[in-house]
Formats: structure tokens, sequence, C-alpha cells
């Protein structure tokens, strides 16, 4: 193999792909990635076997050939160095990079070795919006439980209802949805959360088309330079929508940025309690109380035009996260008494949806 590429495109590959390598692997070449010619272009890919991207930048090739090397090291050492033509050439399993001033040698694994995630066949093949994929995902992720002895629920699940595809995301305290408008019918996986958080990393423009496709086993998010393929979670996901109250005895409207702040502030004072804040409304205001018994007592009060009255207790952290998602200047909150499920619901936009359950007080 030999071949000339630019320092930045290179770079931008490696900082894509790198992450996915492991060094903690049983096989040591998982920690390794995979340089690898296609005519002018050149291919970077790396996997855990549970994760594999692949990065194609254009390169001047002048030789094909293909040869893995260290993840970290090979990052770590192109990102430092100078804006620049970087030549690179494989002789004995040896990566050769030099520019005018730089000469290294990196000792590879031949590319034989390194295992190749299989090929989707026959799976169910559409396309959708970056912007709508990345969108959803970073409203919903976060709330994705990170306790593995409930698989389905460390997952994002992707499906169709009534015309829209739904992205949701649970972990059985708190309940994220994002829904837009498509024209698929048949979408219905469990997609790791990990994987979804490494899809957002890599899909930075969001004008670009994005083909997904997918069968029971695996999935696989393609752009122009970049693909991700994950394997999917097996199992059936709980039908979340039962949970999402119809009607509400309280709602109040206030914005977004008051709302947060008084979340805050009194998150400082429920350390001590796991996060426990109490809040109450009234009919022009909505108030979270936090009482620390080392430190002392907190009531915040913001603006708020509030149809019905009540209190109901929540974890801090839950709202707070939730709210840092929103757009739009205004939300409702939503609940029906102490211990049913808590709705937070943007007044402009009607896309985003996220359900806390309360605490008990």
């Amino acid at each position: 193999m030999k071949l000339q590429v630019t320092q930045p495109n290179l770079a931008k590959a490696l900082n894509t792909v790198a992450r996915v390598a492991t060094s903690r692997a049983t096989l040591p070449i998982l920690s390794n990635v995979l340089i690898k010619t296609n005519k002018n272009r050149l291919n970077l890919s790396a996997t855990n076997l549970d994760i594999a991207i692949t990065q194609t930048v254009g390169s001047k090739v002048d030789k094909e050939g293909a040869l893995t090397v260290p993840a970290r090291l090979m990052q770590d050492f192109v990102n430092n160095l100078p804006d620049a033509v970087l030549k690179l050439e494989v002789k004995d399993d040896k990566l050769y990079l030099s520019t005018n001033k730089y000469q290294s040698v990196i000792n590879g694994v031949a590319a034989d070795d390194f295992p190749v995630m299989p090929d989707i066949k026959d799976g169910a093949v559409w396309k959708a919006k970056t912007g709508d994929i990345k969108s959803g995902l970073q409203k919903v992720v976060f709330a994705a439980s990170a306790d593995d002895s409930r698989p389905v629920l460390t997952g994002v699940l992707f499906h169709v209802v009534d015309g829209k595809t739904i992205l949701a995301a649970t972990d059985s305290y708190r309940l994220a949805e994002y829904k837009y408008s498509t024209a698929k019918t048949d979408v219905n996986f469990l997609l790791p959360h990990t994987a979804a958080n490494d899809l957002l990393r890599i899909i930075a423009d969001e004008t670009q088309a994005l083909t997904i496709t997918h069968d029971d086993q695996q999935v696989s998010f393609a752009t122009s330079d970049t693909k991700l393929v994950a394997r999917l979670i097996e199992g059936s996901y709980p039908d979340y929508r039962k949970l999402i109250p119809k009607k509400f005895e309280t709602v109040a409207k206030l914005k977004r940025s008051d709302f947060m702040n008084i979340a805050k502030v009194s998150a400082l004072f429920a350390r001590e309690s796991a996060g426990s804040i109490t809040i109450s409304t009234a009919a022009d205001k909505v108030s979270i109380n936090a009482i620390a018994s080392q430190v002392g007592e907190n009531t915040a009060a913001a603006d708020a035009l509030v149809k019905g009255g009540g209190e109901v207790t929540l974890n801090s952290r839950y709202l707070i996260e939730a709210l840092n998602v929103f757009d739009g200047e205004t939300v409702e909150f939503c609940f029906n008494g102490k211990l049913e499920p808590c709705i937070l619901r943007s007044v402009d936009d009607p896309t985003y949806l996220h359900l806390i359950m309360p605490l008990r007080s």
C-alpha cells in the first residue's frame, strides 16, 4: 500500500473511528484501526464486535493495500502532526508515515486478521434526514438505562406509529419520546444506547441524507462518507404508551429558562435526599422546595399560568436533564396527583414529550 493524504482529513477520520477500538477486548486486534485503500479513497475502520464504524476520505493512491495499526497511537500521532500532506506506505506489516519533517514507523498487524461485521442481506432499507435522527437521539438517548440487568431498557426504540417514526428511551423512572413524519411503515428495532451515542458523534451535517438498513440482528446508518453498523438488542420493548396520561388535573405553563433556574437552585439543597424536590403549583406560580437537614432549606418560585393545583415530588436530576433538551421558550408541566406520571412538553414543539415518575414523599 502506498498513498498520500492530508493531515486534517486523516485526523478527522481517525477521530471518528478510533473511539470504537478498545484495548480491553479479548482480541488484541480490536485495539487496532484498519487502514484500507479503495481506488482513490482511503477507508478507516474500527470495531468492538458490537459496533463498527468506517470513515472514507479522499487520497492519492499509488498502490492498493491494507493494514491494521494501534488506534490510539495512530490517532494521537496524526493529531499532533502539522497541516501537511502525509505519505503512507506499508512494507512487511509496518506502516511508514512521513512528511517533510517527520518520519515514523508503526508496527502493524495483517488486515486478514481484522474481524469484519457481516453485511445485512435482505434487510429493510429507508432514508431519513440526519437532522431528524440527530435531534431525536439528542432528546431521548440520555433516558436509556445503563443497567445491563434489563437489556431492552439500555436501548433506543425506533418504531412507526400512525405515520410517524418514533424514537423512545426509558430506564423505568423516566421516558423520552421524539417523533417526526415518515412514509415508512415497517420500522421496529432496538438500538443500543452506546451505538446511539456513537451515531450522534459521527453525523455532524444535519442536511445530509442518511440511509438506514436493518434486519432482525443488525442495523447500519450510512452517509456519503461514514457508516456505522451495530448489533441490535433482542427482546420486546415495554408498551410505554400506556403510561402516558391522556388528561391532567394540573397544567402549568412557564418559561423553560425560569423552570430550569429554580430547579438547579433547589437541586443544591436536595443532595442529601438523593435529589428529591417537591414541586407545587398555585394560581400564578410554580414553586420548588428542597430540604437538607445538615444545610438548610430552599424554596424557589417562577411565574406561570396554572390550571388546577397540587404538588408532586421528583428527582431533580431527571427534571434538569429533561429541561435541558427542550427547544422553544415555553414548556408545560402536567400531572395528576402525587403518584401518577408527570409530563413535560413544549408549547412550541409537539414532536417531543418527556415523562418522569414521581418519588414517594
